[in-house]
């Protein structure tokens, strides 16, 4: 199975290091020197990880045969993407990846189906459950604990607690004071 790790941003310096933006919580495993990443656009790969580092809170990798600026700024926006075990499962019992979370039902905790988890969108500030509805529309659920208290993945089903308005604009206006009379 193959997850996206990172998206590959501006270069950095003149030596072919370049930012990028990390997509896992195992970077120190996914995105070590030696690791052989895919890419997307698959033109541009495979790229080698030849050094990795952190400067400034920010990761900076080098892949081998990009020696300079100009080959490091032609790979921006590439996203790496490391093969993985289907069967892996994340250290933390509290993480996730993504294809786990695929096609899982959302309920609320009083057993309301809500629909079903289409896509994970990662945001640099925030994760958030893209959730198709049976009627077709879709709403984006925060992917924070606080309102996804539970997710069971041998019942495949995610568990939500959504505060007023999430899922139902007349619940915000009711839990507002604004409710029309």
């Amino acid at each position: 199975m193959q997850l996206v790790v990172a998206r590959i941003g501006r270069a950095h310096g003149i030596k072919g290091e370049v930012t990028v933006e990390v997509r896992t919580d195992e970077p120190e495993l996914r995105l070590a020197p030696g690791a052989v990443l895919a890419t997307d656009p698959s033109s541009v790969g495979p790229l080698t990880i030849a050094t990795g580092r952190v400067h400034s809170g920010r990761l900076l990798l080098r892949f081998e045969g990009v020696a300079d600026r100009n080959a490091a700024e032609a790979l921006r926006n590439t996203l790496l993407i490391a093969e993985v075990d289907p069967g892996e499962v994340p250290e933390d019992p509290e993480e996730f990846y993504d294809h786990q979370l695929i096609d899982l039902d959302v309920v609320t905790r009083d057993g309301t189906a809500v629909g079903r988890i289409s896509e994970v969108s990662h945001l640099p500030y925030q994760d958030l459950l893209v959730v198709a509805r049976p009627d077709g529309s879709e709403v984006l659920i925060p992917f924070v604990a606080e309102i996804v208290p539970e997710v069971d993945l041998a019942e495949q089903r995610a568990v939500i607690e959504p505060p007023p308005g999430l899922l139902d604009d007349s619940q915000a206006e009711i839990a507002s004071g604004r409710e029309d009379s």
